[in-house]
């Protein structure tokens, strides 16, 4: 992009929780450290009726800045936004919004390059992708469509939305964000897994005895019920983040790094992976605790919800390198604790001339406190020939303590500007997980079984324990990690 280019990004929902809380911090995060030219210009766009003025002090109140030079940053960022309102679904509106990129781009002689960033509720994204399309594209540039989960609520849901976008948009200007590939230590699982020669070796069936990928919440739905009922733990987490994290886990090496190398090896390993159901699960919904409300005391939640706030799976992956291995996934809402990590249990030592030692564990901290660290046998200190456990701790805190790990979201959107779209999803790999789990949230939609209660800030379900042990996790006691004090 030359200096005489213009480029414009088009906020669309830009009045709404996820544009001012996500999008405009990252905008902003990247402007600051020169990764936005400062010749781009943002245009909110959204249905309701707000001054200038006011709409740049919402899109700011979430932004912190530490010194007299961030607050100049921050003003300039926020000299370079304007605003229109419209409707979605109405021309003379896109019309309007047309005229206001145009206005920007007037000042520019070179190419024009548009951004449309569509930060807004899934019933839109069809009326919106076509009102862009008609009045918004440019023919003297680059099209960019970035699109925000859910990516509909089950296979065919998803395959209309696909449909309806491919009818406007290229596939290769479509970037289906699941923000969760932006996620620091979620980028780090190809380097982590490709670079090191020991990894390498280890990573199959033959060395690693079963995987587990957990996401964990400690608060509740809070008062946003009536949403979270519609879709449910499974849509909303397991089958979107943590699916990305298996199938990054689960992969074979690319021929190369480039984006559709790196996603066609990941729709190999869904397309192995057979549909979930009821027997592979435990569904859970939280109740009160006696401080905390409890899921069905939300007053946006019916009273007779059977919607799972807790949802643990049991994948296998029918291909040489996995056969057999068992992929667990837990997430919840309302849980002792906010986590999510991955944790891979090696097999049990052959031939162990030791007695009880347990097993080998590496896990790969995505947050909070990002770290990777093994969990290994080792002797106690001193005239004892006793085992005990200890880890091998990489702690970004520590090890990295001068570095700031980028939002999710700006890792992103940098990606957008770039072009690349190794992280994000393609409209197979949608296909191909909903494949997976369309059949189960059919089942619980026609048979409504009850899911087990668990009390507010408890680990989960009671079965929960059960069900990871059937499924051959080893759970070692007296042993906890601890994050360094920094």
């Amino acid at each position: 992009m030359s200096d005489t280019d213009s480029m414009v990004i088009v906020v669309l929902g830009a009045s709404g929780d996820l544009a001012y809380k996500k999008t405009y911090p990252a905008l902003f995060g990247l402007y600051k450290n020169n990764f936005i030219p400062h010749h781009v210009r943002v245009v909110g766009y959204a249905r309701s009726e707000i001054e200038l003025n006011e709409f740049r002090k919402r899109i700011s109140s979430r932004i912190k800045v530490s010194t007299s030079q961030e607050q100049q940053l921050l003003n300039d960022f926020l000299s370079k936004n304007t605003y229109v309102s419209g409707k979605y679904d109405d021309a003379a509106s896109y019309r309007k919004l047309r005229g206001a990129v145009k206005d920007i781009e007037a000042d520019f002689g070179g190419q024009r390059h548009r951004i449309f960033y569509m930060a807004l509720p899934p019933s839109v994204f069809i009326p919106a992708s076509q009102g862009l399309k008609e009045h918004l594209y440019t023919t003297k540039g680059t099209n960019r469509l970035v699109v925000e989960k859910p990516f509909g609520k089950d296979y065919d849901s998803s395959k209309e939305l696909g449909r309806a976008l491919a009818a406007n948009w290229k596939e290769e200007e479509i970037y289906r964000i699941d923000h969760y590939l932006g996620k620091e230590m979620v980028k780090n699982l190809m380097v982590l897994r490709f670079t090191n020669v020991f990894f390498g070796a280890i990573w199959n069936r033959h060395h690693i005895h079963n995987v587990q990928i957990t996401f964990k919440e400690p608060i509740g739905t809070e008062g946003r019920g009536g949403y979270f009922d519609e879709f449910g733990i499974i849509r909303d987490i397991m089958q979107n983040h943590l699916f990305q994290i298996l199938s990054i886990m689960a992969m074979e090496k690319p021929v190369s790094l480039d984006a559709e190398d790196v996603r066609n090896e990941k729709v190999k390993v869904l397309h192995a992976i057979p549909p979930l159901t009821l027997d592979d699960v435990v569904l859970g919904q939280y109740v009160t605790d006696g401080k905390e409300p409890g899921y069905l005391d939300d007053p946006t939640v019916p009273k007779d919800s059977v919607t799972p706030t807790f949802a643990a799976a049991v994948f296998y992956i029918n291909n040489e390198r996995w056969d057999g291995v068992p992929f667990i996934l837990k997430c919840g809402k309302a849980l002792n604790e906010q986590k999510t990590e991955v944790r891979i249990q090696f097999q049990d030592v052959a031939g162990n001339i030791y007695g009880d030692v347990a097993r080998n564990e590496l896990v790969i901290r995505v947050q909070p406190q990002e770290a990777v660290y093994m969990k290994f046998n080792n002797k106690r200190p001193g005239l004892s020939n006793e085992t005990l456990i200890s880890e091998l701790d990489l702690s970004y805190s520590k090890r990295y303590s001068e570095v700031k790990i980028p939002d999710a979201y700006e890792s992103l959107i940098l990606d957008v500007l770039r072009g690349d779209h190794a992280n994000f999803v393609r409209d197979d790999e949608l296909d191909a997980a909903w494949r997976i789990f369309t059949p189960l949230l059919h089942q619980i939609e026609r048979e409504r079984p009850k899911p087990e209660p668990y009390r507010y800030g408890t680990r989960g379900p009671d079965s929960l324990t059960s069900f990871v042990e059937k499924h051959g996790y080893a759970r070692q006691s007296g042993y906890h990690w601890n994050p360094p004090k920094m």
